[in-house]
């Protein structure tokens, strides 16, 4: 009935093989099929030119929220891919607000609530971001609201469109995160 089925099992033992062979054909297979990097896709955001490729189907959703003591539409594609938690975030600023000054805002809310401990910054520079002092790529340990330890990788930025500045910011969370994750997650950012 199936091929590779003998009287004595799985592709009999006289030939081990390609049993070694068939298993890891399996094997793989099931990996790839899970690998939430097999599943990247492009999202775009709402009256911006701002793309990001996010590893799994993301949800959306906008909100008015208060960035720096202004009310700015915050715009956030997010989804879950097994226990990674993705998020890109996106914020148009009405002309002449200082971006600078919201960003490092924007971090420290953010690792305020993750009650980050040993945050390693880095500058990030990525075509068509503006070149402010608060364009960091954050690395820390934290809490989850349930207590539990969890990493984080982020980054945060800002670039022109039309008259005014938009910020971005793009995060990963998890146990443990995969650096090739957070590496292609942030290098897809395209203003």
């Amino acid at each position: 009935m199936w091929p590779w089925v003998t009287k004595r099992g799985l592709i009999g033992p006289h030939n081990r093989a390609m049993h070694q062979i068939v298993l890891t054909v399996l094997l793989a297979s099931s990996l790839v099929a899970c690998s939430p990097d097999q599943n990247w896709r492009q999202t775009g955001f709402e009256g911006t030119n701002l793309k990001a490729d996010l590893p799994c189907k993301p949800d959306r959703t906008m909100r008015q929220v208060p960035l720096g003591g202004l009310p700015v539409d915050l715009q956030v594609a997010g989804c879950e891919a097994g226990s990674t938690m993705v998020a890109v975030m996106t914020a148009a600023l009405p002309a002449g607000t200082d971006a600078n000054a919201l960003l490092m805002g924007w971090q420290r809310a953010t690792l305020n609530n993750l009650q980050a401990q040993d945050a390693q910054r880095q500058d990030w520079t990525h075509k068509g971001l503006l070149a402010l002092p608060a364009a960091q790529r954050i690395g820390a340990q934290g809490q989850r609201g349930d207590g539990q330890k969890v990493q984080a990788q982020a980054v945060w930025g800002a670039f022109v469109e039309g008259d005014h500045v938009r910020l971005v910011h793009a995060v990963v969370y998890d146990r443990k995160i995969p650096p090739e994750l957070a590496d292609t997650l942030f290098e897809s950012l395209r203003p």
